[in-house]
């Protein structure tokens, strides 16, 4: 289970408690939300109890944000919330007003697959590849804090996120190549 899942749900329904006393985003009065995706300044009128994978899918049309439970336990709806792993289905979309959100869209710069991206490729680490976003963001968010993790943080940072095609061992190989080519 992904650090502090509880916490993030607790969080944002006082967020949204909050916003609604003020009368912030009831029926017809939505909220406008300033964030950054991918680099890129948006703002949208959200409806408060809208959650962050349904903005990122629905809204904004990046469809690399996989929605799998609903409730935060397989990881492929991770996103990038300033840096940090963060579940986009437990996540209200008001809680990224004024920060940055990165999807795997934004990984690749000119169109060229991130180290990260094809070390997985070439490691084999994608079969069904419905998990591969999430846990493709999971490790580049490790590799931005610790360019060279040993297996026990690689393993930590990839918790969260579950796969029932490659049995991790690819996945793993694949996030040690990246580290060695991105170091």
């Amino acid at each position: 289970m992904r650090q502090g899942k509880i916490w993030r749900c607790f969080d944002a329904r006082w967020i949204l408690f909050a916003q609604v006393l003020r009368g912030e985003g009831t029926e017809g009065n939505p909220l406008l939300l300033e964030l950054t995706v991918n680099d890129r300044k948006r703002s949208v009128d959200v409806d408060p109890s809208l959650r962050l994978v349904d903005l990122l899918r629905d809204v904004l049309g990046l469809t690399s944000v996989k929605e799998g439970c609903s409730e935060g336990e397989c990881g492929a709806c991770t996103v990038l919330l300033d840096g940090e792993a963060v579940t986009s289905c437990t996540t209200l979309a008001v809680q990224a007003r004024g920060r940055s959100v990165l999807t795997l869209e934004g990984l690749a710069a000119r169109g060229e697959l991130h180290p990260l991206q094809r070390a997985f490729e070439e490691h084999d680490a994608v079969q069904c590849g419905f998990c591969t976003p999430g846990m493709i963001l999971s490790a580049y968010g490790l590799l931005k804090k610790n360019p060279r993790p040993d297996e026990e943080a690689i393993r930590r940072a990839l918790e969260g996120n579950l796969c029932r095609c490659t049995g991790y061992v690819p996945i793993l190989r694949a996030v040690r190549a990246a580290a060695e080519a991105l170091s």
